[in-house]
């Protein structure tokens, strides 16, 4: 009981007493017995001060404890890496972001975010519970190798899973972490896609479909009813791969025209004939580029090809998946902000289901959604076990 109700305030589906006690189907003791047992563990608050309950008595207001733990969340991305804490409820601290080390070998690269994230527990004043970190690469379930690790070269196979829980294991993650601190890794597009359906744009949706371009790259993920699907080996939804013009940019994985290659940052420069500066992130400067279309015609010209290429690979992945809801996140919200007739008539001309008007197309809510659900992923085990919390 404890581990559902904590679950539907996690996610803000319950912000009452008498809104737990519905969605829970038990009585009214039974969900002030199972709030208080939340609250003595440090992870809610009960506010005792009357809020309306829709029927009936008022109902006192729940929330997650701002002072409760927090777990360490991680990312790797094609030019830097990003750490943040987060507690409960989706809320990440502000991220620190920080450039690739110079060698970028999966022990140099897993070794500098595991201390970079290591820092922020030092400085916390709360418990930290967890570190969870998001790749741009598939993970293999369960045992956590990288295959494909086309932006740093790494060897197919690598042991990423192992290696990351050795170097946060060696990192000094201060005294109020604890020891041995419990690690987990994923994609990051399946941890976006998580989030998103948790915390942002995919909230009550069945079959949500999301797709991402980063700072390099494109990714996709899939949450059917709550649960990520990642099939047979956590393998599937690699849409990036997906041939949207055959006689289009070479990829890494040795093709040519995939969605990977056509709809990137680097294929909006591409696009508009641009250089972009080496000194600055390529994803912000793929988004000032995007804004620019209103008024510059190079922007425009630039935005409308990346779109159309969007467009043809979502038809595609919508045709054979028939999500009820696409979100769009990284630049593909960028690219759907600046030209949203414009996709949105692709995918309805190519897409049986767009036909219908019955593939709605949104962008992504959470600023960090990679974060946010690397965060859910290091949060797995409490949300299954509230009382777990008191261990250590």
């Amino acid at each position: 009981m404890l581990g559902p109700a904590l679950s539907l305030i996690h996610t803000g589906q319950t912000p009452t007493r008498s809104a737990l006690t519905r969605a829970l189907d038990v009585t009214r003791a039974t969900a002030g017995a199972v709030t208080a047992e939340l609250e003595a563990l440090g992870l809610i608050t009960v506010d005792s001060r009357p809020a309306g309950g829709g029927r009936g008595r008022p109902s006192h207001r729940l929330a997650i404890d701002p002072e409760g733990p927090v777990v360490i969340a991680g990312q790797i991305h094609a030019d830097g890496l990003s750490v943040a804490l987060a507690g409960l409820g989706g809320l990440l601290d502000p991220p620190v972001h920080r450039p690739l080390p110079a060698a970028t070998d999966p022990v140099r690269m897993l070794r500098a975010v595991a201390e970079a994230g290591a820092e922020l527990a030092r400085h916390s004043s709360r418990r930290c519970l967890g570190a969870a970190l998001a790749l741009p690469n598939p993970v293999t379930e369960p045992d956590g190798a990288a295959l494909a690790a086309l932006h740093f070269a790494w060897p197919s196979g690598t042991p990423v899973a192992d290696l990351y829980d050795v170097e946060v294991g060696r990192a000094d993650n201060g005294p109020r972490a604890l020891d041995p601190l419990p690690t987990a890794i994923a994609n990051d597009a399946n941890l976006a896609a998580l989030a998103e359906y948790r915390h942002g744009a995919g909230r009550g949706a069945r079959h949500l479909l999301l797709v991402t371009s980063g700072h390099r790259g494109v990714g996709g993920a899939l949450v059917i009813d709550g649960r990520l699907h990642t099939g047979s080996a956590g393998l599937a939804l690699e849409v990036g791969h997906l041939t949207v013009d055959p006689q289009g940019r070479p990829c890494q994985c040795g093709n040519r025209g995939c969605l990977n290659a056509e709809t990137d940052p680097d294929a909006l420069f591409a696009a508009a004939g641009l250089t972009p500066d080496p000194d600055r992130p390529l994803l912000d400067q793929a988004r000032e580029l995007c804004l620019a279309a209103s008024t510059d015609e190079r922007a425009r010209t630039a935005v409308g090809h990346v779109v159309d290429r969007l467009g043809l690979g979502l038809a595609g992945v919508a045709n054979i998946l028939n999500p009820d809801r696409v979100v769009l996140s990284g630049l593909h919200r960028d690219l759907l902000e600046a030209a949203p007739d414009r996709l949105r008539a692709v995918v309805a001309e190519r897409c049986l289901w767009g036909r219908s008007g019955r593939v709605p197309i949104v962008g992504a809510e959470l600023g960090h959604s990679a974060l946010t659900g690397a965060a859910e992923l290091a949060w797995r085990p409490y949300l299954a076990d509230p009382q777990s919390v008191a261990v250590g």
